[in-house]
């Protein structure tokens, strides 16, 4: 062998070898960290986990009773007739796709806003409203909450319990989350003292959250007087009203009894703000499909705050989709589609009523020795059943019927084909 190949032999291992070397560090500094090995694993939704236990159960009589979407009788996903034909007027339109303006289909936000303040509110009439479309009801909550916090806000007030997405987010808005008193589990009754209280101890300025109607989870909202009440303390206190009114028309069939809250705080004169959603009324749940807006003091400031809420919208989400509003639009536009939307709503209402009364009537029946009472007090789309954890958990267990651990019941799924299976569960695991 010559020296020059003896050469090349050595030093060709030593690239070699060291190459390895190289390829072997940079290998495993890409296992041990990425940009994103320092991400943990998020805890999974509560409602999208039972939704996966659900869907995984093999037994034949399983039910569903945590999502909160409205089911047929036959248990499906059920469509307005009236949505359906508002579908093939907007096809026959041939439309375009283009984007909407930020603040969403005008015509929607000016039907969306009659809908909530009535067609004959004088703050409408009076320019007073700040309106936009927004991403739903969830949308609006984090508009509303990113616009308050922007401008001096450092904290919102929410009843206990209130719809679990509230907090969140609030907090992702960059708001305090504090809560007053709402509801009392020993008596499963609103806890309308509490409620005073601890609302007529919040600093003046603070930000309240109130359900509209059908509060979630508990179904148990105040009385007229008692929006009265509680409508002049949030008045004397100097505080920022703010519903959610996610069931217009859903909770009772009747749409303006179901905002008349709303229509009382302002005619009292508070300068309010009001998120509308049409997933539940509308059966729109895909869509998307919300409003939010301000009562200012005159038609100058709403522009003013108009024009910030664009600004808050506009890196954000920049403009909202729009079928789910042509739809709202189509309906609400035509007295003959409004009428059909009516009844149907009613319909949906009328039968989640007819379910709380068979599943006392059963439970009763039964020989239970609990109050079902609060079952038929409540309205709208859910039953704060009262059930413990360790009762929801055996219901899951032993009889699979699952809800959430709260006790929440969505009597959408409760139908005429399950209701006896239920009661007869519910009973065997909250008997003595």
């Amino acid at each position: 062998m010559s020296m020059s190949t003896a050469m090349m032999r050595q030093f060709g291992s030593k690239s070699s070898a060291r190459q390895r070397l190289l390829t072997t560090v940079a290998v495993a500094r890409r296992t041990l960290s990425t940009f994103w090995s320092d991400v943990p694993q998020g805890p999974p939704d509560p409602i999208i986990g039972l939704n996966e236990a659900f869907a995984k159960d093999t037994f034949p009589q399983k039910v569903n009773v945590g999502v909160g979407a409205y089911r047929g009788d036959d248990g499906k996903p059920y469509v307005l007739p009236c949505v359906r034909e508002a579908e093939q007027i907007i096809n026959a339109a041939q439309l375009d796709h283009e984007y909407a303006g930020i603040i969403g289909e005008p015509q929607f936000v000016d039907l969306a806003l009659k809908f909530a303040y009535g067609n004959d509110s004088p703050v409408l009439a009076n320019k007073q409203v700040a309106g936009v479309q927004t991403l739903s009801g969830t949308g609006g909550l984090r508009l509303f909450g990113e616009f308050i916090r922007k401008f001096g806000h450092s904290h919102i007030y929410v009843p206990n319990p209130t719809w679990g997405n509230h907090i969140p987010i609030f907090q992702n808005s960059g708001l305090e989350v504090r809560k007053y008193r709402y509801y009392d589990t020993a008596s499963s009754d609103l806890d309308y003292n509490g409620l005073l209280s601890d609302i007529g101890d919040a600093p003046a300025g603070s930000a309240v959250l109130l359900h509209a109607c059908a509060h979630n989870p508990t179904g148990m909202d105040p009385t007229l007087e008692q929006w009265a009440e509680i409508s002049q303390l949030v008045k004397s206190k100097g505080l920022l009203p703010f519903f959610d009114c996610a069931y217009q028309g859903f909770a009772s069939g009747n749409a303006p009894q179901d905002a008349a809250a709303i229509r009382l705080f302002v005619e009292d004169g508070h300068n309010l703000a009001l998120v509308q959603s049409f997933s539940k009324n509308f059966g729109l749940y895909g869509q998307r499909v919300g409003a939010l807006s301000i009562v200012g003091q005159d038609a100058d400031e709403a522009s003013r705050v108009l024009s910030q809420l664009k600004i808050c919208i506009r890196p954000s989400y920049s403009n909202p989709p729009r079928h789910g509003a042509r739809i709202v639009s189509t309906i609400l536009s035509d007295d003959r589609l409004t009428t059909d939307f009516i009844d149907q709503c009613k319909d949906m209402a009328d039968r989640i009523n007819s379910m709380r009364v068979q599943l006392r009537s059963i439970l009763e029946g039964a020989g239970s020795d609990r109050s079902w009472e609060h079952v038929t007090k409540q309205i709208g789309m859910f039953a704060y059943s009262g059930l413990s954890k360790e009762e929801v958990t055996a219901l899951r267990d032993d009889h699979h019927i699952y809800c959430t651990l709260d006790g929440r019941i969505s009597m959408a799924g409760v139908t005429s084909g399950n209701v006896d299976y239920i009661a007869n569960a519910i009973h065997e695991v909250t008997k003595k």
